[in-house]
């Protein structure tokens, strides 16, 4: 019966036994460690962000995320790579372990990317102080185009790390792209303008806005188009590249609303009324809530004496804004009254032609009518 040194000596499959006890403990001694600390870590994190302490330390925060976001498949390749560097074998096995361990890094070097950038996407919106609603949509264009660059990059690497000359295909792809290009430019340039909506931020869900002669609401900003609920119920559909051609009116990013309007007084109104006008329409203004007078004056007479008047609503909601006029309006119209001050309805008579020249004649003796 063999010895212990003799079977410790001997090969199976061209390796020592030493060589695959040793393989085989690193092996379990790895994947039992690093699962290990990978939980511990992530609990670790998950108790920091209770306490709020995370975001004090972003890059610490950050790779902690990277180790929780480590796929358990990486982890098992991770074990057998270092279980098996002392271990030799055939060539066509070796060659299978070595296709299998560089796909394996290359996709979780993808799915960290991915983590990095969900990351630093969170870090933004937490820094703007913006509801994760509002920014949804946005995040899925910045998400969708980041996946597709670092899938493509990751898919590349690991041609190139198998030996694949990938100098030929970048060749073809880029030629393949032009091509492809030219051929859905429309759709290119609505996915750009996607990412620069997503990136500038010019409107976000929620905001109310004017494109041209259409109002509405934001209700979604996709990857090619952006839709808006108009004031009249029905929803309005824009591709995202005519969006960014456009003159756009945000009024979801109004800190205050300027209202002018105007009122017209008979011409036969006596000075000393008109001269108190502005006052009055001043006193009425400021005892308003959530306004701030700007002016009042006579600027105009044509179909009646025309006064100006501007002020600012420091709440931008249209709705307060039209509360606030209307109980403006029948303040002056009540003072109006008090003052014996007549709102004008048409031009006065007195400042008609009273006797008009006459038509003038033909030819013929005829009068001509202008």
């Amino acid at each position: 019966m063999p010895g212990v040194p003799e079977i410790w000596s001997s090969s199976y499959f061209a390796n020592p036994v030493s060589a695959w006890v040793l393989a085989l403990a690193t092996f379990l001694i790895t994947f039992t460690v690093l699962p290990l600390a990978q939980r511990f870590i992530s609990a670790r994190r998950t108790r920091l962000r209770a306490l709020g302490l995370a975001r004090a330390h972003d890059a610490v925060d950050l790779a902690a995320l990277l180790v929780e976001r480590t796929n358990r498949f990486f982890l098992w390749g991770v074990a057998v790579w270092l279980g098996s560097r002392n271990l030799t074998f055939p060539p066509r096995l070796d060659r299978i372990l070595t296709v299998a361990l560089a796909l394996l890094f290359w996709m979780q070097a993808a799915m960290w990317a991915m983590a990095a950038v969900r990351y630093g996407i969170a870090a933004r919106r937490a820094r703007a102080g913006a509801p994760a609603a509002v920014l949804s949509s946005s995040l899925e264009v910045v998400l969708f185009v980041a996946a597709i660059v670092i899938w493509s990059i990751a898919f590349l690497l690991a041609l190139d790390n198998l030996g694949v000359q990938i100098r030929p295909l970048l060749a073809g792809l880029g030629i393949g792209g032009i091509a492809l290009a030219l051929a859905v430019q429309t759709v290119l340039s609505d996915l750009l303008a996607s990412l620069s909506i997503a990136l500038d931020r010019p409107f976000i869900i929620g905001d109310s806005l004017t494109i041209d002669d259409y109002q509405g609401t934001v209700e979604y900003i996709g990857v090619k188009s952006t839709r808006l609920r108009s004031v009249t119920g029905e929803q309005i559909i824009f591709a995202n590249g005519d969006i960014v051609k456009a003159r756009v009116r945000n009024f979801g990013r109004m800190k205050e609303r300027r209202a002018l309007f105007r009122v017209g007084v008979d011409y036969g109104t006596p000075v000393p009324a008109l001269v108190a006008i502005p006052r009055a329409v001043r006193e009425i203004i400021e005892a308003t809530p959530d306004t701030r007078f700007e002016r009042c004056h006579l600027l105009s007479w044509d179909s009646a004496l025309q006064f100006e008047v501007v002020y600012f609503m420091t709440r931008p909601d249209y709705a307060a804004y039209a509360d606030t006029q209307q109980r403006i309006n029948l303040r002056i119209l009540e003072r109006l009254r008090v003052m014996e001050v007549n709102l004008a309805a048409a031009m006065p008579t007195s400042v008609r032609l009273q006797n008009p020249p006459p038509a003038p004649l033909g030819p013929g003796g005829q009068q001509l009518l202008l």
